[in-house]
């Protein structure tokens, strides 16, 4: 894939044009999150729907109200070990607004190190594609994933 996943638009569509398979995944979703089944395997079963279709489409698709109300974001980077990296990449978070609630920094080993962050994004004055492209661009990042996000 070319484009990282969040590079890409975010758009609010209508229940009704949804194809049956997107549908399908978010009553999966539901049904894990509420912990009425106990695997994906019986979610699936209980909605006729393929794994494959859940695992294509469960990361694209959300309903409204959890995107509203979600206000933290957890970010996994991986670093090149150089003095000042975590304080440049704080100033970058900071300054788009959003305020750190964990960090969770690995030993450096061969160069490289690890780092988790968890945020509060609620006062965040940029988009989170705009924050990620942000943190992409310090030369010190080699990668920046989304773990998780909630409210």
């Amino acid at each position: 894939m070319s484009k990282d996943k969040f590079d890409k638009k975010f758009y609010l569509v209508r229940e009704d044009v949804l194809p049956e398979a997107m549908k399908k995944t978010l009553e999966a979703k539901e049904m894990i999150e509420r912990k009425k089944v106990e695997s994906v395997w019986d979610a699936v079963q209980q909605v006729d729907l393929s794994r494959s279709a859940f695992y294509k489409y469960r990361d694209t698709v959300f309903p409204f109200h959890t995107i509203v109300k979600e206000k933290l974001i957890t970010l996994f980077f991986h670093l090149e070990d150089r003095s000042g990296t975590l304080s440049q990449l704080l100033g970058v978070v900071a300054s788009s607004g959003c305020n750190v609630l964990t960090i969770h920094q690995t030993i450096p080993l061969q160069g490289r190190a690890q780092v988790t962050m968890s945020l509060n994004i609620t006062g965040m004055g940029i988009e989170i594609n705009e924050l990620l492209a942000n943190l992409k661009k310090l030369e010190f990042v080699e990668n920046v994933e989304v773990l998780g996000s909630g409210a």
